[in-house]
């Protein structure tokens, strides 16, 4: 049996031979025209169906349904679970057993059965699963000798490539659509923080960790969303790029249980004819720098706020999600040479990728006693920054945790801590020293997502 990291690293560089495949796989326009049977024949063994089952904790409302009370009642009721089933697809990535799907579909999931397109059902466990990329990891037991796909590097993918996407849409059965890339660099608001390859092959509901494939049978991307109003294909529909699965792999391989991105420390927005013309810029590209945190990698390596970046490693960014993808992808422990546009005109910088550093006065602090205990407190740094999706301006104490009753007062994990009982709050020790006094009623001033809110309650 070849050794995942071995395995991984066969994928990464790709080095695994496809002369055989393309013997049968159609190579001219009229053998495409033809049939894209051969292509599927070699392809469709090494996708897979996912069928995942989750616990969902909730509580039993007498509001439940009432569009208005319901809102108001739900940390309120009887403690229920119920079972959760998802259906998507994988990719076989290597003939021991290891298996790429989404996030969405094996996420929390406490049992997980993979079955082969030959209907072999096995057992698989998560090795690595990143809610961020929704990608996911698997380890298939007891597998061997199984059919998968070699990785084709996704900065070589050219819009108007012919694609084949290959899935289970709704739970019918293996499926394979065909059609085009539609675009690449996609990323919006409405996909989330992701950054996608576009198709305008079907792609539907359980086709979620699907292939998309080149027509030499190469994963170029993981089916992973749709935009649509019906809930089926409209012929949009997104993959996450084979480069990132290929640095996802390659951090497993390496002993991480956990997808690890390198940290940039910054915040800005992609650049438009107005923001080009006030630059001095002949038209408009890259991301402009809004905001550099006194640690951030990229302020160490010399830029500044109002510097306009616009390609790393040799490849052009336009938006924010393609600067977070591109460092993702390069990974942790290496160097990335950063274009960027100061004063209209054009230079170089070599930025060192790590992730975002702990401060040793981080000083986290668990109430274990008096009446807010259950509660988690830190001094905010950057990797809490990182980690929990703060302002890179954000200084102070932010809930860490919440725990036992005071998980129905209404505070969430990463609400930053101003006040608490009419008392300002400073440091972690400020939030232990009040909550020693105990007592009943609670009012907490908090910072959350740039809104100040003041929390009420009684324990």
């Amino acid at each position: 049996m070849m050794p995942i990291k071995h395995a991984i690293v066969a994928f990464c560089i790709g080095l695994l031979p496809l002369g055989a495949m393309a013997q049968e796989v159609p190579e001219t326009q009229a053998q495409i025209a033809l049939s894209f049977a051969p292509l599927v024949q070699k392809a469709a063994p090494a996708v897979v169906n996912i069928y995942a089952k989750r616990v969902i904790e909730g509580r039993e409302s007498p509001f439940a349904g009432d569009p208005f009370f319901e809102q108001f009642a739900q940390s309120f009721g009887k403690p229920t679970q119920r079972v959760q089933n998802s259906l998507g697809s994988g990719v076989v990535l290597s003939a021991d057993g290891l298996v790429m799907s989404n996030y969405h579909v094996v996420g929390g999931a406490t049992d997980i059965r993979v079955v082969l397109a030959d209907r072999r059902e096995f057992v698989a466990t998560v090795i690595m699963a990143d809610e961020e990329s929704d990608l996911a990891l698997l380890r298939v037991e007891g597998a061997h000798a199984l059919p998968y796909l070699p990785l084709r590097e996704s900065d070589n993918v050219e819009v108007g490539e012919l694609v084949l996407a290959i899935g289970n849409p709704f739970g019918v059965g293996q499926t394979v659509s065909s059609g085009i890339v539609s675009g690449l660099a996609r990323s919006s608001v409405s996909l989330g923080r992701g950054y996608f390859i576009q198709t305008d092959a079907p792609v539907n509901p359980g086709n979620s960790g699907g292939a998309l494939i080149d027509m030499a049978g190469r994963l170029i991307g993981i089916n992973s969303a749709i935009i649509t109003k019906s809930g089926g294909s409209n012929g949009v529909g997104f993959a996450i790029p084979s480069d990132l699965v290929a640095q996802v792999m390659a951090q497993a391989a390496s002993g991480n249980d956990h997808f690890m991105r390198p940290w940039a420390g910054v915040s800005g927005q992609t650049v438009d004819a107005q923001m080009a013309e006030a630059l001095g810029m002949d038209r408009p590209i890259g991301v402009v720098l809004d905001e550099l945190h006194p640690e951030s990698p990229f302020g160490k390596a010399g830029l500044v706020p109002g510097d306009v970046v616009t390609q790393l490693g040799g490849a052009d960014v336009n938006s924010p999600q393609e600067i977070m993808f591109r460092l993702a992808v390069a990974g942790i422990g290496k160097t990335v040479k950063v274009t960027f546009v100061r004063g209209g005109q054009t230079r170089e910088v070599e930025v060192a990728l790590s992730t975002a550093p702990k401060s040793e006065n981080r000083n986290e602090v668990p109430v274990t006693e008096g009446g807010l205990a259950g509660l988690s407190v830190a001094m905010i740094d950057p990797d809490l920054i990182a980690t929990l999706g703060l302002p890179l301006s954000a200084q102070g104490v932010v809930i860490t945790a919440v725990e036992g009753p005071l998980t129905r007062a209404g505070m969430v994990v990463g609400d930053i801590v101003l006040g608490i009982n009419g008392v300002e709050v400073q440091s972690t020790e400020d939030v232990r020293a009040v909550a020693a006094r105990g007592g009943r009623g609670w009012a907490m001033d908090l910072l959350r997502g740039g809104q100040l809110l003041r929390l009420r309650f009684r324990l």
